[in-house]
């Protein structure tokens, strides 16, 4: 009997350095090709032109006081200088701490406080955030001593700072760095409905970027189309060092997700290679004159953060020349990918799995009670351990222990099936994660929000089918006595309060709820039954990765 486990290669070493010491590298073998374009701000950036502002940058950190290790936090969408950040933080120890833009104030305190950020980098607004007046709520509750607002004087004043700092003296922090140093937080939803601030060091991202290039065949050739954010793994390590640790070109299409404008950057950059969420595909391929774009340059890409939809995938491969298009698995504390499928995969392969271990990472499918390995076709939590691991939760030993083992493996929370190749399925959560569009939401967060309400006594919120989003928030809510509260005013209530992505699409008012005998509710039920009361039957049946 084979059990569900399997471990990477590790023909290819590691790579035992830091984020700028691998940069410098790559910037010496390749300094005239393109590094970062960034189409809506019209900037083009070669690999010598970004060192040279990635270091002008790192100087004016260091100028304006910040020390290894303190926290500097990004509140952005996705804007040239939101990369620059990410490389200068890294070249000078400090700690980068990536915000959701769709985070609102409460979000963004909690942040700010859990993590000690020191100098925050926002932009002013963006869509129907307006970032400053949030900052300017909380100015007196936060211990953030600086505030920098891209595009405006503030940024051009940090830059000035750069001239307190010599090259040498830059040069002499980074020789300073270990690849084992914490380098980044990103927070993701936990179980208690607060976030938990994933910790990654150098070696965590720097590698697992690495291996993702690899497994898509990156070289410096290739030109990488990213309208996935950056403060997610997605953007910030699938995207930018997946590009920089093969000298590749990394093309931000626009600030926020555009189908259209994405389409563009792909066929006006010779895009190779294309990023998203099922979601953005989905989009993508809805376009009435996707046609009408040469997407000839493509050949690779990436769908993760989601189930991904076999048909999505199949149509991906067919209609925009993305023959070699992967899926990755993977996790925000696993830096994140732990599986993917390769562009050598057979077809079937590549559109119903998430592929087989990564390089260098060990995994086990296990059964929840026992904690044995599992026989291979059978299902359990994924369990993943090595180099991708992060450090822990920031300041939360505790939640680290829940969530790592004394043996190092982490537990994903998420169940699975290893087919007899080693191929890897994800086929639901043990925890009731709901995941929208590649947002992680944790229920208990929007319920405990909603519980806030004056007329509210009881509620549950689940998550139900979506083609589109892959899942979608509902919530089941039982109202005082006499109350006449409408779906809308619920609604209208979350909206501006919570971010928008954690605002339950479907209501329903209720006076019980599905329990055990034990009086404990059970969500299966309410998910059964809100996908008969919704007409959601064909959404549920769509087969995913």
């Amino acid at each position: 009997m084979k059990l569900s486990s399997d471990s990477g290669p590790t023909s290819v070493p590691l790579l035992e350095e830091t984020i700028p010491q691998n940069l410098a590298r790559i910037v010496a073998q390749h300094p005239d090709q393109d590094a970062l374009v960034s189409v809506e701000q019209g900037i083009r950036l070669t690999y010598a032109q970004f060192a040279q502002e990635v270091n002008l940058l790192a100087r004016a950190l260091m100028g304006v006081g910040v020390g290894k290790g303190d926290r500097v936090g990004i509140w952005s969408p996705n804007y040239a200088e939101w990369v620059l950040v990410q490389y200068a933080t890294a070249s000078i120890g400090a700690i980068l701490v990536t915000i959701n833009p769709a985070y609102r104030s409460s979000e963004l305190e909690y942040v700010l406080k859990q993590s000690d950020i020191s100098v925050l980098v926002s932009a002013e607004s963006f869509m129907t955030s307006d970032y400053r007046a949030m900052v300017d709520e909380l100015w007196e509750q936060v211990p953030t001593e600086r505030v920098i607002y891209l595009h405006t004087t503030d940024w051009d004043k940090l830059l000035e700072a750069a001239g307190e700092v010599s090259a040498s003296q830059l040069a002499e922090r980074t020789a300073q760095l270990a690849c084992g140093e914490a380098i980044n937080i990103q927070y993701t939803s936990g179980t208690t409905g607060f976030p938990k601030g994933a910790t990654l060091s150098h070696r965590n991202i720097l590698n697992n970027g690495y291996f993702i290039g690899e497994a898509c065949k990156y070289t410096a050739k290739d030109r990488v189309c990213i309208p996935v954010p950056f403060y997610h793994c997605f953007g910030m390590v699938l995207g930018n060092l997946a590009c920089t640790t093969h000298g590749a070109a990394m093309v931000i299409p626009a600030a926020g997700f555009d189908a259209a404008a994405t389409l563009k950057a792909c066929a006006r950059e010779r895009c190779t290679s294309l990023y998203g969420v099922p979601t953005m595909f989905i989009a993508e391929l809805g376009e009435p004159d996707l046609a009408s774009y040469d997407l000839s340059s493509l050949r690779t890409g990436i769908m993760a953060g989601s189930p991904c939809p076999i048909e999505v995938m199949r149509q991906v491969t067919e209609r925009m020349n993305m023959s070699e298009v992967t899926i990755a698995y993977g996790m925000t504390e696993t830096s994140p990918v732990s599986t993917q499928t390769s562009a050598d995969d057979p077809l079937d392969k590549r559109v119903t799995t998430v592929g087989r271990v990564h390089p260098h990472v060990e995994i086990k499918i296990v059964d929840p009670e026992t904690g044995e390995t599992v026989p291979r076709g059978t299902s359990g939590e994924f369990h993943t351990r090595g180099y991708s691991v992060m450090l822990g939760y920031w300041d939360e030993a505790d939640r680290t222990a829940e969530a790592i083992d004394a043996e190092g493996w982490m537990h994903t929370g998420d169940l699975a099936v290893m087919d007899d190749e080693g191929y890897v399925n994800i086929v639901g959560r043990i925890k009731d994660m709901v995941i929208r569009g590649g947002e992680n939401v944790y229920p208990r967060e929007v319920e405990e929000f909603l519980y806030t309400h004056p007329d509210v006594v009881e509620v549950q919120v689940i998550g139900v089918p979506d083609v589109r989003y892959g899942e979608e928030l509902m919530a089941w809510i039982q109202l005082r006595d006499g109350a006449d509260t409408t779906a809308a005013d619920i609604k209208d209530f979350c909206k501006g309060a919570i971010a928008h992505y954690k605002v339950p699409r479907y209501i329903k008012f209720t006076d019980a709820f599905p329990m055990t005998v034990t009086g404990k509710i059970q969500k299966f039920k309410m998910r059964e039954t809100s996908i008969a009361e919704l007409g959601l039957e064909d959404a549920s049946q769509v087969r995913s990765a």
